[in-house]
Formats: C-alpha cells, sequence, structure tokens
C-alpha cells in the first residue's frame, strides 16, 4: 500500500545537493521520509569518514531521534535538490493514532532500519576486506532468505553495489572476490552476483562477528 501523506505536504523542506540535513553525534527530535532526491548517509569510523546508506524516495532516517531520544549515529546529505517531509513528536503522534495502515507500515520500517544500520555498522568495522564481503553476503541472505541452507543464490547487486555495502573501493572489492571467485564460490556479473554455497561463504566470516 503506497503511504498517502498529502496531508503532510506542509511539513515539506527542500534541501540542495550537499546541503547537511544534520550531523552525527548532535542532538535532534525530528526524522524525515523522501518525497524526492536522496539522501546519503555518513559515518566516521575510526579517522575515515564512510558512506553507509544512500537514501531513495519513500525512504525514512533519523527515527531514533523520536524512539530512543538518541543523539544522531550519522550525518545526513543531500544528493541533489531534495525533498524531504519534516516529523517531530507532535505531528509523529497526530499521524499514527489518525492512520493506522500507515503507523503499522511506519513501525515495521523503523524495526528493519535499526537492523540494518546495525549489521551495516558491524560490517565496516571488520578489517578484513574479504570478510567485509562474506558479511555482506551472509547479511543479504538473511533479508532474502532461500529454502534451503546451502542452496545456491543470486542477488540482484553489482560490484559497486557490493563495494558500497562493504566500505570498500571497487578496485579493493575485485582484490576481495578473487578467492571467492577461483575457488568457484562466486560468479560475477554485470548486475548481479552468484553463490554457489552460501554455508562455504560463512567461513570466510570470523567466528566472533558470525
Amino acid at each position: 500500500m503506497a503511504m498517502n501523506l498529502e496531508a503532510f505536504n506542509r511539513f515539506a523542506k527542500v534541501f540542495s545537493d550537499d546541503d547537511i540535513i544534520f550531523s552525527e553525534f548532535e542532538p535532534g527530535d525530528t526524522f524525515y521520509l523522501i518525497q524526492t532526491g536522496q539522501v546519503k548517509l555518513v559515518k566516521v569510523i575510526g579517522e575515515i569518514e564512510k558512506t553507509i546508506d544512500i537514501l531513495q524516495p519513500s525512504d525514512m532516517f533519523g527515527e531514533m531521534a523520536i524512539l530512543e531520544n538518541s543523539p544522531r549515529s550519522a550525518t545526513a546529505i543531500a544528493v541533489g535538490i531534495t525533498t524531504l517531509l519534516e516529523f517531530n513528536r507532535q505531528n509523529f503522534n497526530i499521524l499514527m493514532q489518525g492512520n493506522p495502515q500507515i503507523a503499522m507500515k511506519l513501525l515495521k520500517t523503523f524495526a528493519k532500519r535499526i537492523y540494518d544500520q546495525k549489521k551495516r555498522l558491524s560490517i565496516l568495522t571488520i578489517r578484513d576486506p574479504q570478510a567485509k564481503i562474506a558479511s555482506v553476503i551472509m547479511m543479504l541472505n538473511e533479508l532474502q532468505p532461500g529454502e534451503k541452507p546451502n542452496s545456491q543464490r543470486e542477488f540482484p547487486i553489482s560490484l559497486d553495489d557490493l563495494a558500497h555495502w562493504a566500505g570498500l573501493s571497487v578496485h579493493k572489492t575485485q582484490e576481495a572476490l578473487t578467492p571467492f571467485i577461483t575457488q568457484h564460490l562466486m560468479e560475477l556479473y554485470s548486475d548481479k552476483i552468484l553463490i554457489k554455497n552460501i554455508n562455504l561463504i560463512s567461513r570466510f566470516i570470523p567466528v566472533s562477528r558470525r
């Protein structure tokens, strides 16, 4: 069901390309839904700034400010001219109470977002590139489970997508993929990756990370 949020258009805000919507660690009491454009989420890990996600129209972000009163966990930056709906506690409560179907969709989105962010941050802290790649694949497997634990799996992602999820350059991602390909565990195509046996991929992940 598409979310009908026309009643909230008065809460729309427009950002230009590279505008900072909010910064990591700052307090916040609002969250956002993207109407048009994109939003890049950036986090500093160690001394390196890494992109952890690029959000698309209908995606939401910043919800932890509403759910936990916690500081921002990442910096949000507009990509291109971007229109957002800004929700605070007051209009969020009105939205939840007056639109039960939308409320359920929002709650499911919140739960999935929390899981995805924790999983992605965990992957970005892994140092070994091959373990990073294996962790991304296993994460995709969790999000799109197959019928059998050791079945062949196919994921519609490109090399660039894989590099993005792993927080690596495309060149380093290609290098890290070599053992998987030479051992016939994986086949890489322009628009997908084919995993021959998902269980064997998990062996590249340290036991402490599984």
